[in-house]
This record gives structure tokens, sequence and C-alpha cells, in this order.
């Protein structure tokens, strides 16, 4: 299995997404499929943000494109080459502000890109990653989940199932650790326990 891992927290070495996207890691080695990682670190090499340079290279037909746009998306052709080569996928983020991280933003523009992760086709939007297992891994400070007096602060988890299933992707998986913040330790050590419950649980449908 080739597993594309990204991580997009700026906390470093103290990010709990981090250290719960290695253990989710630690368990598929532990089921015996044979790992391939291909590893990107937001927090280091950020995606551009889009430019006019970007947005007219992208919608030139690929033969009608200079030199000049070839290089403009260059970065952005190696990062959707990377998540159509991946089997699986794992995107590690914490909630900032409700919703992702701004690289992350900067990532899903990169790879939503027409003739490449999508066709614009007489029928509609055709996403093209059909096939890859799709794992949203998140952490956020307060208590989002459904049925809490705060759940309908959300904005990230229906912006993620959107914007990858223009993409092609149905069934995303979601782990969600929370409240990691705003809460009593109690309630964090209890909310980081049922995170990895829940990514052995995944861990587990991956490779059976």
């Amino acid at each position: 299995m080739k597993l594309l891992h990204v991580d997009a927290s700026a906390k470093g070495e103290r990010s709990n997404s981090r250290a719960l996207g290695r253990y989710f890691i630690e368990q598929l080695q532990a089921q015996g499929p044979q790992l391939e990682i291909d590893y990107l670190d937001l927090a280091q090499q950020a995606p551009a943000a889009v430019t006019e340079a970007f947005a007219i290279a992208t919608y030139t037909a690929p033969e009608a494109r200079t030199a000049a746009m070839r290089e403009t998306l260059a970065a952005s052709d190696a990062l959707c080459k990377q998540v159509m080569e991946a089997d699986a996928c794992l995107f590690a983020m914490p909630m900032y502000n409700w919703s992702m991280p701004s690289t992350f933003k900067a990532f899903i523009d990169s790879i939503t890109r027409t003739e490449l992760t999508y066709l614009n086709t007489p029928d509609g939007i055709v996403g093209q990653l059909t096939r890859q297992k799709v794992l949203f891994l998140t952490s956020r400070g307060a208590d989002l989940r459904p049925g809490s007096p705060m759940a309908w602060m959300d904005a990230l988890t229906p912006s993620l199932r959107a914007a990858f299933a223009f993409i092609g992707v149905q069934h995303p998986q979601f782990v969600d650790a929370q409240p990691l913040q705003f809460a009593d330790p109690e309630a964090r050590t209890e909310a980081l326990e049922r995170a990895r419950i829940e990514l052995q649980q995944v861990a587990r449908q991956w490779v059976a």
C-alpha cells in the first residue's frame, strides 16, 4: 500500500494531530501490510497561494501553455501526481478557527486541477480520485460532536467532504479528537483515547 501522509499542524512535536497520525501508521504497520509512505509536511513545505498567473495557466489547454505557464504549474503538477499515485491518504490537521489550516487550503487549491484530478465533461464534473482510501484525522479545541452545543460551529468537516468529493472521494473517513484545548485534563485524556480506538478500527478496515 502506498500511503500519502500529510501533516498540517504548525505546532511541531507538540501537535496532537501529528502524534495521532504517527499512531495510526503504527497501527497499520502492526496489521502487516507493506507500507510505502510518501510524507508531506505542510508546515515546512506550504504550497503557494493561488495567483493570477496560476489561474490563467490552469485553464489554458496543456498544448497551448507557455514555458512560463508550465513552470507556474510545476509544483501543483507534482502534488497532483502524489495524490493520484497513492493508494490511501492520511490527512492530519488541527482545526484553526472553525476550519482547516491555511496551508491545507492551499494544498486543496493546488490539487483541484481540471483535466488532472477532475474532468469537466458534458455530463458534469467527474472526479478522478475514486480508488483512494482517505482518512481525515483532526484535532479540535472544543467539543463539536453532533449533539453538543457548539456542533454548529464545525465548518471543517463539510468543507473537507465537499472539496474532496469534487475530485472523486466519495467515502472519506473522519477521526476527530475533541475537546482538547477548552476542556479539563480528564476530558482531554478521554478525547485522545477515543481517537486512538477509532484509529485502530480504521487501520483494521484498511487492511481487511
